[in-house]
């Protein structure tokens, strides 16, 4: 007779259990995750934002208007474009005592628009669906919390 030999390997629900422990935590962390990844992409365009209203003030106290800031050459050029975010300023937006600078999300970053002016006023124009805009602060988290 044969002695009784130890079974080796996983029985199929010792193997479910860790599929669906691997599911349940994967559920979680890649949202997660997702989320972070826009946070630091949103901070990328709201520090140039933030730069780009420091170089406007520097042009407003050379030339004493914000008209002519904006344009390749000056002191306040606008931001290079990337990957996530283009920047504008326009025209109709530059006055001798007022500008308004914009930075607009593109690709998985669309419906993102920030936007702040000579006041210092940081407001989140547009946002995509499941954020919540504020118009007096740039929303950094999904909750709209400033």
């Amino acid at each position: 007779m044969r002695p009784h030999s130890a079974t080796l390997g996983f029985s199929l629900i010792e193997l479910m259990i860790v599929v669906a422990i691997i599911g349940i935590l994967a559920a979680i962390a890649i949202p997660n995750y997702n989320e972070h990844i826009m946070k630091a992409r949103i901070t990328d365009a709201v520090s140039k934002l933030s730069d780009m209203r420091v170089r406007m003030e520097q042009f407003f106290q050379d030339n004493r208007t914000y008209v002519g800031a904006c344009q390749a050459g000056t002191l306040a050029p606008l931001p290079a474009n990337t990957t996530y975010f283009q920047y504008s300023c326009p025209a109709a937006n530059l006055t001798a005592t007022t500008f308004t600078v914009t930075a607009t999300g593109i690709g998985v970053m669309n419906g993102f628009v920030y936007t702040i002016n000579q006041n210092n006023v940081r407001a989140t124009t547009g946002v995509p669906t499941g954020w919540t805009a504020n118009a007096s602060c740039w929303t950094l988290t999904k909750g709209g919390s400033c």
